[in-house]
């Protein structure tokens, strides 16, 4: 029997991250929780799965910052990308009645994202928990009678909760996009069709000196090169300066993209390829 493609993903089962894992993969795959996302970075380090994927950006919350330093400490390529819907769900133990709940666990972000329903529920105050599936599974394990979960719908499925409240978050336009990592050297899965590479990130510092920004950037504004995305991180080492990561549609394989990380590169104190890949399209 031909073995399932090993897949990582930062949470208990139920997370967000499998959801959008099983969309992009399909079911043929073994999911491998991680508490952490570097657990997560380090089983694809030392080949422990073949393929990880992990958030990057929500549409409200932000950036994930601490995967994108993790993306520079461990050098894991980039081979694909997705995003998905968030739809967040106030989440009990069978039998337990909205009436009877007297407080609310999820992970922060979740709990900031439900701000709206929180309010006009004085009586659930929020307690933050390490992930959103596994405040489902701790209520279940614990047989919480007063308590609630936020979490993703299948998380109910999973641990055989029952779902109070669907829909509780402020913002409908609430997405989360991931990256489909690979662990680097060596054989590569065989993965599904994902569509041809049309999206690059890289990362790269500049020197600290007047303009040195705009010259890195208009090596892709003169060559009519989308920008798709920039973000800072600090400079370890060297305060008050930054590498900056930078999404951009097209591939290395095309001579203006090729060309305009040539140019960047002599612009640069530092520059790497994070990853080409294809962009998500849902």
């Amino acid at each position: 029997m031909m073995r399932l493609m090993r897949v990582t993903f930062q949470g208990e089962r139920g997370a967000f991250s499998e959801e959008a894992a099983r969309r992009l993969l399909g079911d043929r795959i073994e999911l491998v929780p991680s508490a952490s996302f570097e657990e997560a970075f380090r089983r694809l380090r030392r080949r422990d799965v073949e393929c990880g994927l992990l958030p990057i950006e929500n549409t409200l919350a932000g950036s994930v910052h601490e995967n994108y330093d993790l993306l520079l400490r461990y050098r894991l390529p980039i081979v694909a990308e997705t995003r998905a819907r968030i739809v967040h769900n106030l989440i009990a133990a069978p039998g337990v009645k909205f009436g009877q709940l007297r407080r609310v666990f999820s992970h922060p972000v979740a709990l900031g994202q439900c701000q709206n329903f929180l309010r006009r529920n004085p009586r659930l105050p929020p307690v933050p928990f390490y992930d959103t599936a596994g405040s489902v599974k701790m209520i279940m394990e614990q047989r919480l009678a007063d308590a609630a979960a936020i979490a993703a719908a299948a998380a109910a499925g999973i641990y055989g909760a029952r779902i109070l409240r669907r829909g509780i978050e402020d913002d409908k336009e609430n997405y989360t996009r991931f990256f489909l990592l690979l662990p680097g050297k060596g054989p590569r899965p065989k993965l599904p069709r994902l569509g041809r590479p049309d999206k690059t990130s890289v990362v790269f510092a500049t020197p600290n000196v007047p303009g040195s920004l705009f010259r890195s950037l208009a090596v892709f504004a003169l060559r009519d090169i989308n920008l798709t995305k920039i973000e800072s991180r600090p400079l370890r080492g060297r305060p008050w300066e930054y590498f900056f990561y930078l999404d951009f549609l097209g591939s290395p394989e095309e001579p203006r993209c090729s060309n305009a990380l040539r140019h960047l590169k002599e612009l640069s104190e530092f520059l790497h390829v994070l990853g080409n890949y294809p962009r998500a399209r849902e």
